[in-house]
Parts: C-alpha cells; sequence; structure tokens
C-alpha cells in the first residue's frame, strides 16, 4: 500500500496546475538523480520551458537506465534520491517557475531479479490463484495447466541445477518462493507442485501464459481495469499530484490497456481536471485519436511525422526507394510490412496468438490470424462501432468471408476475447513495424521513424497546415515532439539524412556482400557526422539494427559469423556532401522553428536544444550536456557562432515568447504563397498576432534558382522581427512582400504584429 508522505504547507500551496507552455524532458537514472535534475533547474528555466517532464520516477529494476521497469508502485525510487528528493525538486523546480509532469507505466511491471523486489508477483507465486494479488496480472492459468510458466533458464530445465533452500528454490542467483508445505519434497516433485514452472527462455515464444510488454517476458501486463489494482498501483502518483508535486501525466503505452477509455476516465476522475495527461499513442497517418478520451492529447509522434514529412521531397524519395530496392533486392514497404507482420506473428508472439486462437476454436483460427495482419492501426477500442472495411476485406480473402464474419462477431459480444486481440494488435504492430519492418525497409531512414510511414514519408504543405488546423481545434493542449527517448534518430540526424531526399544521386551505391547493411551504414554515418566516439555508436547502432531487421541474424538466434563482420561496413565518421550542407542546416532550423511554433505543447529532450545528433537507444539516453555557457553568451548579445548556436537561439527565443505571451499561440491559419518557389516556403500565424515562415527543400529551391519574385501575403499590419538579428537589426514588413527580403538570407523567420 502506498504509504502517504507528510506535506509542509508549502508544497500543498500551489495554483492549479494548467497546459504546459512548454516541455523539458529528462532521462533520471542513477548518475543522473533528483539531485542533479535539481541542479539543472537554473538553466532549464532559464530556456523559457514551463515545466519538466521526468521519465518514470517510481521504484524500478536496480540500475535501470530508464525506470519502465517498475517493481514497486508505492515508492519513489530510491537510487534517484527517494521521494525527499523528487519533493526538493519539485520545490526547486516551483521556485524557478516550473512545473513537473511524471512519465507513469500502467500497463506493465517487471519480472526482476530478485524477484522478491516485486513483492505481488512473489506473492502470487508463492500461494497462486487464491492469492489477493493474483487478480493484478493476465495470467491463462488454464492454458500452463495450473502453472505460470517463467522463461528464467539457461538451458532446458533438466540441464539446468535448481535446488530448494529453506522456502525457496534457487536458480544460480536467482530464487524463487515455495508454495507452503512443499520444502520437503523431492525436487521433481517440488517442481510440479509449485504454481510456477522455470522453464528455458526460449519456451516463453511459445508457451508463455501471461500477458507481457510486447515480446519482453521479464515485464509482465497489469490488470489496471480492475478498480482495486488501479487505485494500488496509482496511489503514491495520486498522492504526488494532490500535493502539487506533479501538474501533468505522461501515460506510457495506453494502447496496452484492455479499455484505455475506461482507464482514462478513472484516472481523470482521480487526479482533477487541472492535471494535464497525454497519452503515448502512436496514430497512422489517417487515424484520429479517439474524440472521448478525456485527455490533452498523445504525446506528440504524429506531429513528428508531419513535420519531418514537410521537409522531405517526394520524388527524391521516390528515387531513393527506386535505388534501394535495386541494390538490395529487397521489397518495396507494403510487402515488406506484410511480411514482418507475419513473422512476428508466428514467431515472437506465437503465445499471444495461441491463447487467441484457443478462444476463438480451431474453425475461426486463420481468420484470427489474418485479421490480426490486416488491421491497418494499432488496435481497436470497446465500443468502436466495427472493425475497419479494409482489413476485413483482406482477411476474408485469405481466410474466408465466413470465418472472418465469425471472428467479428466474437469480438462485438466477448469483451474478453475484444481486449486481448486488441492488446496483442497492438504489440504486433509495434514489433513488426517499428522494431522490424523500419529496420528492414532502409531506402530514407529518417522515415522510418515511430510513427512514420516508410512507404510515403513526404507530406505536402497542404497536409501539413491541415493536420495543424485540426489539432489547434481539436487537440490544442496536445504534445508535440521531435526527439525522445525512443526516437531511433534525433531530428538533428534525421535533418542531415532527409536532406538526401533532395539530391538522392548523391548516395551514391554502398558496396559490400550485404547491399542492405552497407546501405543503412552510409545514410546512419551521413546523417551522425563528426560527433564524439562516431564509430563505436555507430558500430552498436548497426549491430542492434540488423538483430532487429532479422534478415541474417536476431536477438534469440544470433550468427556470430556474420556479426563479426559489422565492423567493415562502418566507415570513418561522414561529412555530409558539400552541397547538402546548407540544406541540412535548413532542414535542422525549419522543423525546429515548426514544432516550436505549432499548434501542441512542444517538448524539448534534454540537451536537444541545441544540436543533438544520437542514435537508438541506448546511444539516445547517454548523459545529458546543457548549452549553459553557449547560451549565455548568446544572452549577453554575442552573435550565434555556427548552426548548433543557431538552433540553441532560435529554441530559446520561442519558448521564451511561448512563456512570456502564451495568447499568441492559440488558433492556426496558413498564410498564402505566391510565385516560382511557393512550395518551398510554409508559412502561417498563431493567434493574432504572430507570423512564421520556414523554408522547405532549399536544396531544390537553390537549383531552381532560388526564391525570384515569390511573394508572401501578409496579414494586416505591420510585421517586425523576433528574433535576435545579427549584425544589423532586419527591418518590418507589410503587405505583399518578397520572400527574399523577408528572409533576408535566412532559412527561417519569426515575425510580431506591431
Amino acid at each position: 500500500m502506498s504509504q502517504p508522505y507528510a506535506t509542509t504547507e508549502s508544497e500543498s500551496d500551489v495554483p492549479t496546475p494548467v497546459t504546459p507552455a512548454s516541455t523539458y524532458r529528462l532521462q533520471l537514472r542513477p548518475e543522473f538523480p533528483f539531485a542533479a535534475a535539481e541542479a539543472a533547474v537554473p538553466y532549464i528555466a532559464s530556456l523559457g520551458v514551463s515545466h519538466l517532464h521526468l521519465s518514470p520516477v517510481l521504484e524500478a529494476v536496480p540500475g535501470s537506465a530508464h525506470g519502465y521497469d517498475v517493481t514497486d508502485h508505492s515508492r519513489v525510487r530510491d537510487e534517484l534520491g527517494g521521494e525527499p528528493g523528487l519533493r526538493a525538486l519539485a520545490r526547486t523546480a516551483r521556485a524557478h517557475g516550473l512545473g513537473l509532469v511524471l512519465d507513469i507505466v500502467p500497463n506493465h511491471m517487471a519480472v526482476p531479479t530478485p524477484l522478491r523486489l516485486n513483492g505481488p508477483l512473489w506473492e502470487v507465486l508463492r500461494d497462486g490463484p487464491a492469492s489477493p494479488y493474483a487478480r493484478w496480472f493476465d495470467i491463462d492459468w488454464e492454458a500452463g495447466g495450473g502453472q505460470v510458466l517463467l522463461p528464467v533458464l539457461a538451458g532446458p530445465a533438466d540441464s539446468c541445477e535448481l535446488r530448494a533452500d529453506g522456502e525457496v528454490l534457487r536458480y544460480g542467483e536467482q530464487e524463487f518462493p515455495l508454495r507452503e508445505g512443499t520444502a520437503g519434497l523431492s525436487l521433481p516433485e517440488l517442481l510440479a507442485a509449485q504454481w510456477y514452472r522455470p522453464a528455458w527462455w526460449r519456451e516463453a515464444r511459445t508457451d508463455l501464459n501471461y500477458r507481457r510488454f510486447f515480446t519482453i517476458s521479464d515485464l509482465i501486463g497489469v490488470r489496471v481495469e480492475d478498480p482495486e489494482v488501479f487505485a494500488a498501483t496509482h496511489a503514491k502518483v495520486l498522492e504526488l499530484v494532490r500535493d502539487g508535486v506533479a501538474q501533468g501525466l505522461r501515460i506510457d503505452h495506453v494502447d496496452g490497456l484492455a479499455d484505455p477509455r475506461e482507464y482514462l476516465g478513472r484516472l481523470r476522475a482521480a487526479a482533477g481536471d487541472g492535471c494535464w495527461v497525454v497519452v503515448e499513442k502512436i496514430l497512422a497517418r489517417h487515424e484520429l485519436l479517439p474524440p472521448g478520451w478525456p485527455v490533452a492529447g498523445t504525446t506528440g509522434y504524429d506531429a513528428l511525422h508531419r513535420v519531418d514529412g514537410v521537409f522531405t521531397d517526394p520524388a527524391g524519395a521516390a528515387e531513393l526507394a527506386d535505388r534501394y530496392g535495386r541494390s538490395t533486392g529487397l521489397p518495396q514497404w507494403p510487402e515488406a510490412a506484410r511480411t514482418c507482420a507475419r513473422e512476428v506473428l508466428t514467431g515472437d508472439l506465437a503465445a499471444e496468438l495461441a491463447a487467441l486462437e484457443r478462444q476463438a476454436g480451431p474453425e475461426l483460427s486463420e481468420a484470427v490470424r489474418e485479421l490480426l495482419i490486416a488491421f491497418p492501426v494499432y488496435r481497436p477500442y470497446p465500443g468502436d462501432p466495427d472493425l475497419p472495411s479494409q482489413a476485413l476485406d483482406q482477411a476474408a480473402a485469405a481466410a474466408g468471408p465466413g470465418a472472418v464474419a465469425g471472428v467479428r462477431e466474437l469480438l462485438l459480444r466477448d469483451p474478453a476475447f475484444a481486449a486481448r486481440f486488441a492488446q496483442t494488435s497492438a504489440a504486433l504492430r509495434a514489433k513488426s513495424l517499428e522494431d522490424r519492418a523500419f529496420y528492414r525497409y532502409a531506402p530514407l531512414l529518417s522515415a522510418t521513424e515511430v510513427g512514420g510511414e516508410p512507404g510515403h514519408p513526404a507530406v505536402s504543405a497542404e497536409e501539413f497546415h491541415a493536420y495543424c488546423a485540426a489539432l489547434a481545434r481539436d487537440w490544442p493542449g496536445a504534445g508535440t515532439v521531435l526527439s525522445t527517448h525512443d526516437t531511433k534518430r534525433s531530428a538533428d540526424v534525421r535533418a542531415r539524412i532527409s536532406a538526401l531526399s533532395q539530391a538522392p544521386e548523391l548516395m551514391g551505391s554502398p558496396a559490400g556482400p550485404d547491399p542492405h547493411l552497407a546501405w543503412m551504414a552510409r545514410q546512419t554515418a551521413l546523417g551522425l557526422g563528426r560527433v564524439p566516439e562516431a564509430v563505436p555508436r555507430l558500430a552498436d547502432a548497426l549491430l542492434k539494427a540488423v538483430r532487429e531487421a532479422a534478415l541474417h541474424t536476431s536477438w534469440t538466434d544470433q550468427d556470430e559469423g556474420y556479426e563479426a563482420g559489422i565492423p567493415a561496413y562502418v566507415p570513418a565518421p561522414l561529412d555530409l556532401p558539400a552541397e547538402l550542407a546548407e540544406a541540412a542546416r535548413a532542414n535542422l532550423l525549419g522543423m525546429t522553428l515548426l514544432h516550436l511554433a505549432m499548434p501542441g505543447v512542444p517538448e524539448v529532450y534534454q540537451g536537444a536544444e541545441t544540436e543533438y545528433r544520437a542514435l537508438v537507444d541506448p546511444d539516445n539516453r547517454r548523459p545529458a550536456h546543457f548549452p549553459r555557457t553557449a547560451l549565455a553568451r548568446l544572452d549577453a548579445g554575442a552573435a550565434p557562432d555556427g548552426t548548433a548556436e543557431e538552433k540553441l537561439a532560435l529554441t530559446a527565443a520561442v519558448l521564451r515568447l511561448r512563456r512570456d505571451r502564451p495568447e499568441l499561440f492559440r488558433g492556426y491559419a496558413p498564410v498564402a504563397v505566391r510565385g516560382p518557389a511557393a512550395g518551398h516556403l510554409v508559412a502561417f500565424t498563431r493567434a493574432p498576432g504572430l507570423l512564421v515562415a520556414a523554408t522547405r527543400l532549399s536544396h531544390r529551391l537553390a537549383e531552381s534558382g532560388g526564391w525570384g519574385d515569390t511573394l508572401l501575403h501578409l496579414p494586416p499590419g505591420r510585421w517586425s522581427p523576433a528574433l535576435p538579428s545579427h549584425p544589423h537589426p532586419r527591418p518590418s514588413h507589410s503587405g505583399a512582400t518578397d520572400v527574399a527580403a523577408l528572409l533576408d538570407g535566412r532559412p527561417v523567420g519569426v515575425w510580431l504584429r506591431g
């Protein structure tokens, strides 16, 4: 049970929380605890953000570098400084005008080592279905013959040394509880008498009988749909919200829950209307967030896709796809995605599929499988009027219309089956797309990002404007992101890679026995550029990429000979071709500006206020470096020195404008551009008095002769530059304005109406 913390008057006496102006994400870990975050507060506040967003703070597996492996919901993590450290951080943040947003993990808990760290799970394994904690976990006791399969052994059970020791069963450094009255039995009898079965880790793929996070057997699903489980697992977090320690919550992997809307309604009722809540929900390109969810919106991967896409050249992306296909012989995106879905469902998720097939019966098994593979979005939700017709038609073509109709009817009348189908569908989309197909299909790596659409990566200016207008209308308090702890490449790396879509011929023809790996290595090296430890960081990212792609090696079936050859593909640090350097700069500054100025609540990932080049985790979770000296120099009036400081100056200027003049960041309206280069400018206004413009596809623009007589038709009034200018002040403008004069040699600009 959560223990209430003694609250001081200063902690309770806080203003009613409001939607953040912006957030700054910090990755906490034992090497960067609450005290380190507290020391960074003055600098972060000076940037202009309104809230700190903390990675998970509850008790987790010892040494965890991320905190998503929660072991105890009732305690703040001791390794980070415990609850006193968190409350001290909150007080310091509040003294500098900052609130806190907490990242919470309702979907799962760790199956830790030592196992007794997860008290509820320990008791279930000791006492079985009669334990009061049995309701916490999604366990199919019948499928396991009355035992929970624990995939913890290095090999088959008869080859592993298991021994009883008092009231525990020991295997190496691991220990497991013994069922009462079984300690004196012979080992075979003792094992048969337990409520669990220690098993070879490979058996999890086919025989696991508890719900897990994706394919990670070390994370067991939690049944937060049960009101008692919800209350027990959320008591500490809700106490922190009530005490004013936290003003907002990020909900991790909401699609893993049985009924997200019901959960969010319960959370909203408990947290109150003043708590800002966003959900980590991956939306397909034309999918909408369910309008009835009581949240501010998503965490923002849908925004990432639009911002990235508007700086991607569709013709060049198509040419890269053609070159990649000819070079590698690998299929195009639709086939790659389908193949990966089938592989993952029948392989990595075979246990989850088997559970659904048992519920549906043998006559519907094929239809269950085909419907999951054909599903076009992450999952259905309780109360949806019907399944997508596209999925029904595709599944019917493979499994027969009668069987598919039978599954559809079962989904409508059996809530338990529908919930498990939806949870499996979400895991399948994540593992088959994000964690396999995105590594297997690599024409333009900047497009293989969470929420992206590698087969159609480009977004037109018109589509971007339509998305922003809808966001301002429907979800104005939603989060927006460009770099996170989960992005495969930071925004700065993607900005460099996407420049290749404007000059696909500069990709060249990477050579090697594995042309797919050679292609990925060159693009990743061009994106990473000359940074500290570039070669080992690139080698680590490529090793992860080929294991995820599972074409020649994988996490569970490693080909040591193939993997030994990976270093030969790792080039020395590469610069972008000279002709693309300016395009990469324009992409970087343009992406930064659109993200910070568009509707929603922008989040800056730790260190990404300046140039931040990072690859897939754990590379993107390296210790943060805060550019305090550079910001102080810029604030003293110095001109930015290089792209990194340009980005820092731009970020601080817009964040401070958001903080100081929030009334400017309402509404959304595109601004008309006319002339031969109109397609190369994205311009819009917020509220009545803020104008934003960013150059897109700048390399193509230069090739075509520049802006020419392209005009931006400014709304009524006189518009003055809002960004610091060097070496001389820039003039104000009104009416139909020459774009070249307006931008004055810069790729982006912000103006305020006088």
